[in-house]
């Protein structure tokens, strides 16, 4: 037999909303789900939602502008990937381009060029294509562009 679900009032939910968007950064859809893992009704995620909106819980272009920051200085992905994956948590197009600009052309080819010359020397391949193979594989997956990719790939593997 399973517990019963936890009810919660529409204040209880608005407060334990409250808190989870304070510890970090969410964007609508995770408040949608996490209203909806709670079992609260459409009517219950609207008010909390448009509650959160109004006293700047939930802010979708700040939101878009801390998670291109934390995935690029942390991670060091591209801006294809985190293009896709705001796209993914339902952030507008608008908002994603103005928090992918906010990352000034020098830093971001500063990051590459770092990054390429450490992976180049950890890939223990004596084969020059299939060095360039993996090379260029992991750099794709982290989303950056492939006009970078290969002529950095061309530079480096010879």
């Amino acid at each position: 037999m399973q517990p019963p679900k936890k009810t919660y009032t529409l204040q209880e939910a608005t407060k334990k909303l409250e808190h989870y968007c304070a510890y970090q950064e969410r964007s609508h859809q995770e408040v949608r789900q996490k209203l909806m893992d709670m079992y609260m009704i459409p009517e219950a995620i609207d008010v909390i939602t448009i509650h959160l909106f109004e006293h700047n819980f939930l802010n979708e272009e700040r939101f878009a502008k801390a998670y291109v920051s934390g995935k690029f200085n942390i991670k060091k992905w591209g801006k294809s990937r985190l293009a896709y994956q705001l796209k993914q948590k339902g952030v507008s197009k608008c908002n994603i381009n103005l928090a992918i600009d906010g990352i000034s052309d020098k830093q971001y080819i500063d990051v590459f060029n770092s990054l390429a010359n450490k992976k180049v020397d950890l890939i223990k391949e004596s084969d020059k294509w299939k060095k360039k193979k993996k090379f260029v594989d992991y750099f794709i997956r982290l989303g950056w562009e492939s006009y970078l990719v290969y002529d950095k790939a061309n530079e480096l593997i010879k």
